[in-house]
């Protein structure tokens, strides 16, 4: 790559000499222009080096029919390269137009990043930091395949079906069974990755006053809703929820650290607790070696 640009930018430098010297043109440019016709040159190198426009600077010098046409046709070339990478970018923007034209509800920040312990990091919510992503908890097996079933809700007075799942970016649900594995009506431990059940049901979140409106299925469509970038006003408890369940003194996330230090074993042992390991994965958490070792003495005796 370095040494094609360094052939782009020699090249260039004898082209920008010849608009100089115009009457040197025709004994110089056929020459130039078949050296960079041979050269794999791609659209970041154009833009780069800018070597169209000193090809261009020479085509309208030139008083050769010849000289102007084997421009003419390279620059040409390159501008195919530009409009296929134009119809490329329009391509995944209307991809990404089509997959949201469905949803309910307007996106308005900006997707996550990872910082360098793979926690996601979200601009206007510092303090939440999931390391699972919503795509991550599904793909992992969770809900024991439930958590998009079709239901009622008694907080809307609404019954809800496939249009919920069908929300999701489509590359989330990849390779999975969305009947058995997604918006089944049965809970099935063998699904969970950890092969264990947990969680309340629909109505103890209901009856508990933990449901609003917005989210009739619960916490994991919220956190699904803002990872893709709605924000409302209901962030905050959602957050504070979480934080309470795996942040840094979280319990849940605590409960499992103070198991596995007690038992001796290495934080990653699937024997110790796989129920609470299952429902922190359910809220975006599994738990790192880094944040076993942090929390691990004060449980040790």
């Amino acid at each position: 790559m370095g040494e094609t640009k360094d052939k782009i930018l020699n090249i260039k430098k004898d082209l920008e000499k010849l608009v100089s010297e115009p009457d040197s043109i025709s004994d110089g440019a056929p020459e130039l222009i078949q050296d960079l016709n041979s050269l794999e040159i791609d659209l970041d190198m154009l833009k780069k080096t800018k070597i169209g426009f000193s090809l261009d600077k020479v085509r309208k010098a030139s008083s050769d029919d010849e000289i102007k046409k084997s421009a003419k046709t390279l620059l040409k070339k390159w501008a195919a390269l530009e409009a296929k990478a134009s119809k490329t970018s329009d391509d995944k923007k209307s991809k990404k137009k089509e997959e949201k034209h469905d949803l309910d509800f307007e996106l308005t920040a900006d997707p996550p990043t990872r910082n360098k312990k793979n926690q996601l990091v979200f601009e206007d919510s510092p303090d939440f930091k999931p390391n699972l992503s919503p795509k991550e908890v599904l793909q992992l097996g969770s809900f024991g395949g439930t958590y998009f079933r079709p239901i009622y809700s008694s907080v809307t007075k609404q019954k809800y079906g496939s249009e919920v799942w069908k929300e999701l970016p489509s590359d989330w649900l990849e390779g999975l069974n969305v009947k058995t594995q997604v918006a089944s009506s049965i809970y099935d431990d063998s699904k969970n990755k950890y092969k264990s059940k947990c969680g309340a049901s629909l109505e103890e979140w209901e009856s508990s006053g933990w449901m609003r409106a917005q989210d009739p299925y619960g916490w994991f469509q919220w956190y699904c809703r803002f990872y893709q970038g709605r924000r409302t006003d209901d962030d905050a408890r959602q957050i504070s929820r979480w934080s309470k369940c795996c942040g840094p003194k979280g319990r849940w996330k605590n409960n499992l650290i103070s198991k596995i230090a007690k038992a001796g074993v290495a934080y990653d042992n699937f024997g110790i607790s796989p129920v609470v390991r299952q429902t922190l994965q359910h809220w975006g958490y599994v738990l790192t070696k880094e944040d076993f070792e942090k929390e691990k003495k004060r449980f040790q005796k």
